[in-house]
């Protein structure tokens, strides 16, 4: 029972840091472009992130049950993938870039399931079938989406973007942007929104793991009766987790992220408010389809390839591109630096005794 509250614990602070960490993704270019103050932004995102937090479990599925193995995966192994997600997340934050959180935290579970397995790679559910029939595994959910995704949102800010520009260019330039001051303050929602149906819901997965492995293994057989809803048969995700994960998230958004805030709004590309309507638009229509999807898509990766995509609409050298190759190389990184440290975290566990 005591490692199940630490591995609970240690989620909810992945949860938190996740909040802060990509409260960024939600709100930098509403804040650049001077439509909101950095705490009115925070706090549409934390409200926003709430309430896309408690809509739908998909994405929650395929983080717990769908990408390894159930049965190789204890509660060190939880823990130690989580621990993978939670450093390279604050290596990231103070370096200012923004990475996948998503990323991170799929890095480190297949890194510390694959060390649990004894390093057989079969253990990880590369391209398989769901109940439904549907494509489930790494494949589909998490590679194949890392290259589609950032594609999309480039071409998608950049289409959107010159339709928007065609619309407005015999426009007074003081009318487009009271216009669209307006309509980023529902494009802002509209992101906030779909980051916490698709973020908050990974730590869902990762806590409905953790009951079901506590059940699978016994841990759970003497609770008293007042506990019995920590027994889990089969994956689920009770209501309680799922309120718990969206209030954690919600507060981390609230402590903002400015190290990351500054590096999306203002040194990739400087923006006005159609561009940051333009951009957010497109992220929050990506990550929508994708969480209904089930897929657990990187919020970073859509938001920040829709910047780029605005920016270089309205002039190929406003983009600088050296933030941008910072930014890519953290996403190049992610997986296999996680991954790696879950890996080390889990066999350190065994050699102590956690299991």
């Amino acid at each position: 029972m005591t490692i199940f509250l630490i591995v609970l614990l240690t989620a909810l602070v992945f949860e938190y840091i996740n909040g802060f960490h990509d409260a960024a993704n939600a709100i930098a270019t509403v804040v650049s472009t001077k439509v909101l103050t950095p705490r009115q932004a925070i706090a549409l995102a934390a409200v926003f992130n709430l309430v896309g937090a408690l809509m739908g479990t998909a994405v929650a599925s395929t983080i717990g049950k769908g990408l390894v193995d159930t049965d190789v995966v204890t509660m060190a192994t939880i823990f130690s993938g989580l621990m993978g997600a939670i450093i390279w997340n604050l290596i990231t934050w103070w370096f200012g870039l923004p990475s996948s959180s998503s990323h991170a935290l799929i890095g480190g579970l297949c890194g510390a399931a694959l060390a649990s397995a004894g390093d057989d790679w079969n253990v990880l559910h590369w391209a398989t079938t769901d109940a439904k029939g549907a494509a489930a595994g790494l494949w589909p959910k998490v590679v194949l989406p890392m290259i589609s995704s950032p594609l999309l949102g480039f071409f998608g800010g950049a289409f959107l973007m010159f339709l928007l520009t065609i619309f407005v260019h015999r426009l007074r330039p003081r009318l487009v942007n009271n216009l669209f001051g307006k309509l980023q303050l529902v494009s802002a929602g509209l992101m906030a929104h779909s980051h916490g149906s698709n973020d908050a819901q990974k730590t869902m997965g990762i806590i409905a793991l953790a009951l079901f492995t506590g059940t699978k293994s016994g841990a759970f057989d003497e609770l008293p009766a007042w506990a019995s809803f920590l027994r889990t048969p089969d994956f689920v995700v009770d209501q309680w987790v799922v309120v718990t994960c969206a209030l954690v998230m919600a507060a981390g958004t609230a402590a903002g992220g400015w190290r990351i805030i500054r590096t999306m709004g203002h040194k990739m590309v400087k923006l006005q408010p159609v561009h940051g309507f333009a951009a957010e638009t497109t992220a929050a229509l990506i990550i929508h389809y994708a969480s209904v999807l089930g897929i657990p898509l990187s919020t970073t990766h859509a938001i920040s390839t829709s910047i780029m995509g605005v920016g270089a609409v309205k002039r190929f050298g406003a983009v600088k591109w050296t933030v941008v190759e910072r930014i890519l190389w953290a996403w190049v990184f992610t997986l296999p630096v996680c991954g790696l440290i879950g890996y080390l975290t889990e066999r350190l566990c065994v050699t102590l005794g956690y299991k």
